[in-house]
């Protein structure tokens, strides 16, 4: 299924017209952004097809030599090289492949391989022969692995595309900070960096490999063509150092500036850091939208330290802004009183709407009251943890709230959590099953699923903070909490299936059965595993499936973005500000509270070893920070959402 999350346009760089050598001015590696991932993916495939024909067009003596890369990032042009093969438009007969990387030792048949999983996503659905098949061999023994390297590398010479992805510290396959730019096909020591990011799906750091075989940056480099890809705005600022900042053995990919035939390729929100997205003004002509407005002069408050309302015509013309007087027509004066009032308006401590109240500058309208909502949380404690605020609002001021929990959450729950919840249970005399439960743990398996009746125990755990802590602020938890437990998620493992319809038709029922006036998604898609991902862009399939079927409630129907857990939303792009008293910020914490079994655990917590509600509250803090700092009211916090249209 195609993606259906795309944030709001806002405006920016004019492309049409505009030559390339403006658009592409500040990046030392031309960039190529497009809406969704999916898009992008998509052009890349097109890309590698147009070249795969063109090579056997000329009836070239060899083989059409393609590099692959590994982990979450080609998924997506894997799934789309496979349609276009299933649809004839090429043919993998004459290509062999080569792959960048792969943990060492591993077995080729370990799920976490990357020789696994390329031929599960990619190589066992075309015709690519076998002979032509050239994947980094994890079980070569060690005594053989400098010769295998090196065959290797006089292998992968002349490679004619090499698509690449980049890990957060910049790494092209496991090239870590400090790799040499003349570095080869070799064996290497994994930091303590890449093994905790890898960690997750090996089922926790000890069972993690301290080894990997790469290629090097001069392998890389030797490609004819290389393509860059970044997906999701956990790459954003990475992308941003790699493309446009001084070249540095500290961020590998950056390295790759000088190849004379590089690009890189990013959805929208991989790209939010690149000057181009970031700050248009400076880049070239813009489309001066609304929201653009709004965005610059946030921007500019920064820049020069001042309140919206004290900025100057100087200012302006000093920062790059000129243009945009030019094109609105209006004052600078004019403008800081509107982008002023923009924002003011985007504060309402009412959001479902402020009953027999003139709505006119409200970002919610005060009809219907009280409202239907739907507030979906892709794990048991994103709902709080991001808009817990918020949340209490809308129960208290009398809506018709209901959460829905998308997943178990159940991996995120450890042994010894289970462990103790049975020893209660014991010591309250509700029944012993505890030698039952310690041979159900002991009977795990490294690097393989957990037992079901230890995920079933898991998500019972799960199921019941969350209960707790919608109770904790009075909403019905028994009519009005439902766990949906979609089918993707359920594998047992780190690694999840495929959204299916089965998915959209559980989320449908819901949506079919409460008809929200609102609904609350989560927009932070920086969770390194993709279930928010997955979780949101299932919510709109089944939003936009309904309103093809002509259901009227959604024509009412409004979709609000929240953030939090990961990275929190701009200012500019802002539409509805709900600010928190020190009061409900404590309230909002011992909600937070209630989800025990991720009280002091970090799961997977990447480079932030944080718990999620210190982010959060460090984030919504923050936020009112810097609207106290543009001139606004001051609060202890704010939580923002961003609005979405069906």
């Amino acid at each position: 299924m195609e993606s259906k999350y795309s944030l709001p346009y806002d405006g920016g760089i004019i492309m049409e017209g505009t030559p390339q050598d403006i658009i592409h001015r500040y990046e030392k590696i031309p960039t190529s952004i497009f809406d969704t991932e999916n898009l992008g993916a998509e052009y890349v495939a097109d890309e590698i097809v147009k070249a795969i024909n063109a090579h056997d067009a000329h009836k070239v003596n060899r083989p059409f030599a393609l590099g692959l890369t590994t982990g979450r990032t080609p998924l997506g042009l894997y799934q789309q090289l496979v349609k276009r093969y299933e649809a004839k438009d090429v043919s993998f007969q004459n290509v062999e492949v080569y792959s960048l990387d792969e943990f060492y030792p591993i077995k080729t048949t370990d799920q976490q391989s990357r020789n696994y999983r390329i031929h599960e996503d990619f190589i066992n659905l075309v015709d690519i022969k076998s002979e032509n098949v050239h994947l980094i061999d994890g079980t070569i023994p060690t005594n053989q692995v400098t010769q295998y390297c090196a065959e290797y590398e006089r292998m992968a010479r002349n490679i004619d595309i090499m698509v690449i992805g980049m890990g957060e510290q910049g790494q092209v396959g496991f090239n870590e900070p400090g790799t040499y730019a003349k570095s080869v096909t070799r064996l290497v020591q994994l930091t303590y960096q890449s093994r905790k990011q890898q960690a997750s799906i090996f089922h926790g750091a000890e069972n993690t490999p301290k080894m990997a075989i790469t290629m090097g940056l001069k392998t890389v480099m030797n490609a004819k063509r290389i393509i860059l890809m970044a997906w999701g705005e956990d790459k954003a600022n990475t992308l941003h150092k790699v493309v446009e900042e001084d070249s540095t053995r500290l961020l590998p990919a950056s390295m790759l500036q000088n190849h004379p035939a590089i690009e890189a390729v990013a959805d929208t929100a991989a790209a939010e850091y690149l000057t181009v997205k970031n700050t248009p003004w400076v880049v070239g002509p813009c489309d001066w939208t609304p929201r653009l407005v709004r965005k610059a002069v946030v921007w500019l408050c920064e820049v020069v330290k001042k309140p919206i309302l004290k900025l100057t015509y100087q200012d302006y013309i000093t920062n790059s802004l000129g243009e945009m007087l030019d094109v609105v027509g209006m004052e600078y004066s004019d403008v800081n009183i509107k982008v002023f009032n923009d924002l003011q308006h985007t504060i309402t401590g009412w959001p479902g709407g402020k009953p027999n109240a003139d709505d006119s500058t409200r970002p919610v309208a005060s009809t219907p009251y009280p409202k239907r909502v739907i507030i979906f949380s892709p794990h048991p404690d994103d709902d709080v943890i991001s808009m817990g605020g918020t949340f209490i609002r809308l129960v208290e001021q009398g809506h018709d709230v209901h959460v829905a929990y998308q997943t178990s959450g159940n991996v995120a729950v450890h042994d010894d959590v289970v462990m103790q919840h049975i020893d209660s249970a014991r010591e309250l005399g509700y029944g012993d099953r505890v030698e039952e439960v310690k041979n159900i743990i002991a009977s795990k398996k490294k690097g393989e699923p957990e037992p079901r009746p230890l995920l079933e125990l898991k998500g019972a755990i799960r199921r019941a903070e969350a209960r707790a802590a919608v109770r904790s602020f009075g909403l019905n938890a028994d009519t009005n909490a439902h766990f949906l437990n979609l089918p993707f998620y359920e594998t047992g493992g780190i690694k999840k299936g495929e959204r299916t319809d089965r998915d959209i038709e559980i989320i449908t029922e819901l949506l079919q059965q409460v008809k929200p006036h609102q609904v609350y998604l989560a927009g932070d898609l920086a969770d390194p595993h993709g279930t928010h991902r997955v979780c949101t862009e299932s919510v709109l399939e089944a939003l936009y499936r309904l309103k093809a079927q002509g259901e009227k409630w959604i024509e009412e129907c409004v979709v609000w973005l929240y953030r939090g857990a990961w990275m929190e939303w701009e200012i500019g792009m802002v539409d509805m500000a709900v600010p928190l008293s020190p009061e409900e910020l404590i309230k909002k914490r011992h909600a937070i509270y209630r989800h025990l079994s991720q009280k002091d655990i970090v799961p997977f917590p990447g480079d932030d070893s944080r718990e999620f509600w210190q982010r959060a509250e460090e984030r919504t803090q923050n936020t009112a920070r810097l609207y106290d700092l543009l001139g606004m009211a001051e609060y202890q916090a704010i939580e923002v959402f961003v609005k979405m249209k069906i």
